[in-house]
């Protein structure tokens, strides 16, 4: 399967764009296919990055021809100023939980942009300087609910980025998450964080 990369990309993770306008923003990229509950996902982040810590942020979605197997995308623009545009230009950091996802969008990454994939499912990866992690797997053999992979990659990202604070990301995967699955969301959140930061050494 993919391994995981040796050559890590360069840090100062959070530091956002800087438009002709003078505009600070942050642009991401959830990408596979449907049925990850990438869509979710995104609305996930989106509420971490604006209820919990208090950013402007702007969600959009796209999906492909079928609703489960099709191609699927969330973007997420986030900016400690106003978003004066609010769909993505060149990505910060895109997240690509299928191959296809990956050869598609990552063309619109910026340089020094981050890429995360998942190394089980993208064994092409376009780059050198990427995060993969199995988060497919993780899910399957560690939470035992492969649905549970947008949330474990949700939890990746806030570590990789430290774009959204763990504790905002945390309360609004709780949110979301349907009654009496809450444990294993938060289970799932923690792997993610983990597995990530292990990654990062």
């Amino acid at each position: 399967m993919g391994s995981k990369t040796t050559s890590k990309p360069k840090t100062n993770r959070t530091k956002k764009s800087k438009t002709k306008s003078g505009e600070d923003r942050y642009e991401i990229r959830l990408s596979g296919s449907g049925g990850q509950g990438l869509i979710l996902a995104g609305v996930i982040l989106s509420e971490a990055l604006g209820i919990g810590d208090k950013k402007n942020v702007v969600q959009s979605q796209s999906y492909g021809p079928e609703a489960r197997g099709g191609a699927s995308r969330a973007d997420v623009v986030v900016a400690d100023g106003e978003i004066y545009y609010p769909k993505t230009m060149k990505l910060d950091m895109l997240l690509a939980l299928t191959q296809e996802a990956c050869d598609k969008y990552y063309p619109d990454v910026k340089e020094g942009g981050i890429l995360i994939v998942d190394s089980g499912m993208v064994t092409q990866v376009p780059t050198k300087k990427y995060f993969g992690l199995p988060f497919t797997q993780l899910a399957r053999e560690e939470i035992g609910i492969v649905m549970v992979a947008n949330v474990i990659s949700l939890g990746a990202i806030a570590e990789f980025t430290g774009i959204v604070s763990k504790q905002a990301i945390k309360d609004a995967v709780l949110a979301r998450a349907p009654k009496g699955t809450e444990e294993k969301n938060t289970k799932a959140l923690e792997l993610g964080f983990s597995a990530a930061r292990k990654l990062k050494r």
